[in-house]
């Protein structure tokens, strides 16, 4: 049975007056000196238009609220019980900002900068909620490891608990390490891509509970790319960590909307369905513009990164480097391979946080870099196209094992291979787009 429970409204009585007294100061200063865009800190999105330099028209939306600020909603279900974590650095509370945090980027709009959260663990700790365990993903509990490296068993060197590794030897959780666990809270920071691990595993953590009769809690969080649905679908022969359901790369739901369609497909195998909760976002839609306040995995720095990160991804199933070992990270893309005359960048990646062994160490590499380029709405595979063009080195180019496991298909690379446009390859993946958000439509909880 899945039960979604509405929050209450508190919130919302706690930014009324701000919000008020923000639009009185911009409308009656709208000539007045802009507010500074630079800042280390990220932001939940609001809305401002201008007219022109003299008038302006200020459109405010009520922030957006996640599942684990709706602390109301959620403790009573926890009280008394021996709860257990499916989190890491991104399972956060938030203490909103003040007017002072507000402010404006390059392109108008305006944002509210976060300027302190608490740990989800810490905050349920200090109001006496009985933690047995905390349950980590890919990257780990505090979000400090490799792509793809094994994470081990461990505690957390701040609370003392536990923290069992769900991307080490076992990616699903044990009954073992769920013994005397009466509920489960998965509360994690996904950015909507197939082949990003946490929707992976969401699917074991929902498995294993079921079969142990043990409900998951879910706090929901915006997907910075749900404005739109693109990619290939993936073909069930080629299901992994990497992807294990039939959907396209860019599935556009939350990890709630995803978790009843993991339910309602009956993924699970076996006839089993998870008893979730889920703990909705408030003042929320698909179209809603994101910005996560803190980065998801080492490799995601910032808000370019994360929407271009369905199109350079597949770089990694490739000899291109996808900009691990610098700064940039799926902000640029280059290789050795590919030639200074048709490129106009370079640069060298090296170990750093987050990329220990990053691809062609110490190598100059040629490429692009993306990192000012324009906003996406769909998978731009231009650059994948042209790279493998352009490459000096094409019997090598593709990983075939890695690649397939990205894309989800083998059509991909045989296409880019035998000369298929860009328009033929997407074209290819329209039938399976169609029957996917007829499928997906059952599960949103949002518009």
């Amino acid at each position: 049975m899945i039960f979604i429970r509405n929050a209450s409204t508190y919130l919302e009585d706690r930014f009324k007056n701000t919000f008020l007294f923000f639009c009185i100061v911009l409308i009656s200063c709208g000539s007045g000196e802009r507010l500074s865009s630079q800042t280390t800190s990220t932001s939940i999105q609001d809305t401002i238009s201008k007219k022109n330099s003299d008038q302006s028209t200020v459109t405010i939306t009520q922030p957006i609220i996640t599942g684990a600020n709706q602390t109301e909603a959620y403790l009573s279900l926890l009280e008394g019980k021996k709860v257990g974590i499916v989190g890491n650095q991104t399972s956060v509370i938030f203490r909103y900002p003040n007017i002072t945090s507000l402010i404006e980027d390059e392109g108008g709009i305006a944002s509210q900068k976060f300027q302190q959260y608490t740990h989800l663990v810490d905050s349920l700790l200090s109001r006496n909620i009985t933690i047995q365990k905390v349950f980590a993903p890919e990257h780990g509990f505090r979000g400090k490891a490799d792509a793809g490296e094994l994470v081990a068993d461990s505690k957390d060197i701040k609370t003392g608990l536990p923290i069992i590794s769900l991307h080490g030897k076992n990616k699903k959780p044990s009954a073992e390490s769920l013994s005397g666990i009466e509920i489960i809270v998965f509360d994690i920071q996904d950015v909507g891509v197939r082949f990003y691990t946490y929707i992976s595993t969401l699917h074991y953590v929902m498995q294993a509970c079921a079969e142990n009769n043990i409900p998951v809690l879910i706090l929901d969080r915006p997907n910075p790319n749900a404005h739109y649905i693109d990619g290939p679908t993936l073909e069930p022969e080629h299901s992994s960590f990497l992807g294990m359901h039939p959907i396209p790369l860019v599935h556009g739901m939350t990890i709630g909307e995803y978790a009843q369609m993991i339910n309602g497909e009956n993924w699970l195998g076996d006839g089993l369905k998870c008893d979730i909760t889920i703990i909705p976002l408030k003042n929320y839609d698909h179209q809603t513009s994101y910005s996560l306040p803190i980065r998801p995995s080492p490799n995601l720095p910032n808000d370019k990164a994360i929407n271009l990160y369905p199109s350079l991804g597949f770089f990694e199933g490739t000899t291109i480097n996808a900009g691990r070992g610098t700064e940039t990270q799926f902000q640029i893309y280059g290789s050795p391979d590919l030639s200074i005359e048709k490129y106009d960048y370079a640069y060298i990646p090296k170990p750093n946080f987050g990329s220990k062994y990053p691809k062609h160490r110490g190598e100059v590499c040629y490429g692009k870099d993306l990192s000012k380029s324009k906003h996406l709405s769909r998978i731009h595979l231009d650059w994948l196209v042209y790279a493998y063009k352009n490459s000096n080195n094409k019997e090598k180019f593709f990983n075939t094992k890695s690649f397939t496991a990205h894309a989800g298909t083998k059509k991909l690379q045989q296409q880019i291979q035998e000369g298929f446009s860009i328009q033929q390859i997407k074209k290819s993946w329209s039938d399976g787009l169609t029957k996917y958000k007829t499928m997906r439509q059952q599960y949103l909880l949002y518009k």
